[in-house]
């Protein structure tokens, strides 16, 4: 997918429902008629949204307007629609778009004032600005023909206009990553992991019910374009890394040369196939036999393109990782946690292989390192180095998504990566002390069955993940 593509801004659809019947009331009246007082809250609702790219077909008053905000909405393509009562309005125009809209999220929206503009109805100015104050029964009426057509992925909320903004801020960032998952690729490299079955992942499921297509690379696809790096390509890529990072004396340069190269080859083969999500199976013993490494740099190329890298040829986690980086345009880690030890309320957490370490404050944190964990195999460049990273400190988002006979759970919860020193060989990795009790932060995953790799980024994003898996239709279990 283009990086473009990415990184837009959310598309929202704006369904403003108003009455016919009101329109022209109040005409030469100091405030405007019913109509011009409705187009003046319009400005006021759109300057709120401006974070969004806003497709606004004018007040619905008929059943014409209905059709053509349905036409416009269908034809740019929106992530969402955000439909508001302006009043009580006659419901025709409403019934017909949950009818007849194409299947796209929808937030509707109930905005209480905090007092009225009115001292009484007995003035006819007054009189229309308490028709134009009857968002909640034009709300209430509405919703009933919610259920009864009836809709699905209709998501209602309420509160002050500055409160349901920030909720529509919230939605939109999922809606959008929804929307974005309907045209990205999944890259396998290149097959499942047969020592981890529950990480697998139904790919007919996934692109029919998450959005992206899978394709399969195959290892002699990624021999071939290892071949093909040139020397000039390796030698600006070894360069820059040896710039950035401190390498260990016991490193050898040929094996580095080589792991190097392998990293820079996943980015060339991710542009080449058009993948968002690389999946490697990093410990395929045909892998090690072809390429006789595994690659141990995350080039920057995936975040440059907004795309992601992972191990161990977990698709679900790899798609928790794309999703956290959309979300959040962050660094994404990518994690299992180790042990617990409880005396200090943490867990050890981390991974070996390709691990984002590109994050540009923390650049003291990574050293390029032997992976002694296949440095005594048979392996042509056994030993070969990695870019040893201690994940940087900070409170963390932690995500999983995985798959349950056709459903799909979400788990999160927050926990804090401490500062430290590289502890863990062959590990890009840190301390973590969740927000909640380490043994019992554990135990609610356990009991709602996941896999042990995890997504990670910095800053809270559980609201939004939240949204996203009401959208999907997923299940959401947030560690408390």
């Amino acid at each position: 997918m283009k990086t473009i593509e990415k990184n837009r801004k959310p598309k929202a659809g704006l369904l403003l429902v108003a009455s016919p019947r009101f329109k022209n009331l109040g005409e030469g009246l100091s405030r405007g008629t019913y109509g011009e007082r409705k187009a003046a809250d319009v400005e006021q609702i759109i300057g709120k949204l401006d974070f969004l790219d806003l497709v606004y077909p004018g007040v619905v008053y008929e059943r014409e307007d209905a059709v053509r905000s349905m036409d416009m909405f269908y034809a740019a393509k929106v992530d969402f629609v955000i439909a508001e009562f302006l009043s009580w309005s006659e419901d025709f125009a409403w019934i017909r778009f949950l009818r007849d809209m194409p299947q796209v999220p929808v937030i509707f929206v109930n905005v209480a004032k905090g007092r009225m503009t009115f001292e009484d109805t007995i003035d006819e100015d007054d009189f229309i600005d308490y028709l134009c104050s009857g968002t909640l029964v034009g709300s209430l009426e509405g919703s009933g023909s919610v259920k009864r057509v009836p809709r699905s992925n209709v998501h209602v909320v309420m509160g002050s206009r500055d409160e349901v903004t920030g909720k529509i801020r919230t939605f939109a960032a999922a809606a959008r990553v929804r929307g974005i998952l309907k045209h990205a690729n999944v890259g396998l490299l290149a097959n499942y992991n047969e020592a981890m079955w529950s990480t697998y992942f139904d790919p007919y499921n996934l692109f029919t019910r998450i959005g992206p297509e899978i394709h399969f690379l195959p290892y002699s696809v990624y021999g071939d374009v290892i071949d093909s790096v040139s020397p000039a390509e390796l030698k600006e890529y070894c360069d820059s890394l040896t710039g950035k990072y401190k390498m260990m004396e016991d490193v050898a340069y040929d094996k580095f040369e080589a792991s190097a190269r392998a990293s820079l080859a996943l980015a060339k083969l991710a542009e080449q196939s058009d993948t968002d999500v690389m999946v490697y199976n990093d410990i395929d013993q045909a892998m090690f036999k072809l390429v006789g490494l595994r690659a141990g740099f995350y080039h920057p190329w995936f975040n440059e393109h907004t795309s992601v890298l992972v191990p161990e040829a977990d698709t679900g986690a790899g798609l928790i990782t794309f999703i956290l980086k959309l979300l959040s345009g962050k660094n994404v880690n990518f994690l299992e946690p180790f042990h617990i030890e409880s005396d200090f309320g943490t867990f050890a957490g981390g991974h070996a292989g390709p691990n984002d370490h590109n994050d540009p404050e923390w650049q003291q944190n990574v050293v390029i390192a032997r992976d002694v964990r296949f440095a005594k195999t048979s392996y042509k460049y056994a030993g070969a180095p990695f870019a040893w990273y201690r994940i940087s400190p900070g409170m963390k988002t932690m995500a999983q998504l995985a798959e349950e006979n056709g459903k799909y759970k979400i788990v999160c919860g927050m926990a804090e990566s401490l500062p430290g020193k590289q502890i863990l060989a062959t590990y890009s990795h840190s301390i973590f002390r969740p927000e909640v009790p380490v043994e019992s932060f554990f135990e609610q995953i356990l009991k709602v069955g996941t896999t042990q790799h995890f997504g990670i980024v910095d800053g809270d994003y559980r609201a939004e993940l939240k949204a996203f898996a009401e959208i999907m239709g997923f299940e959401y279990y947030e560690i408390k």
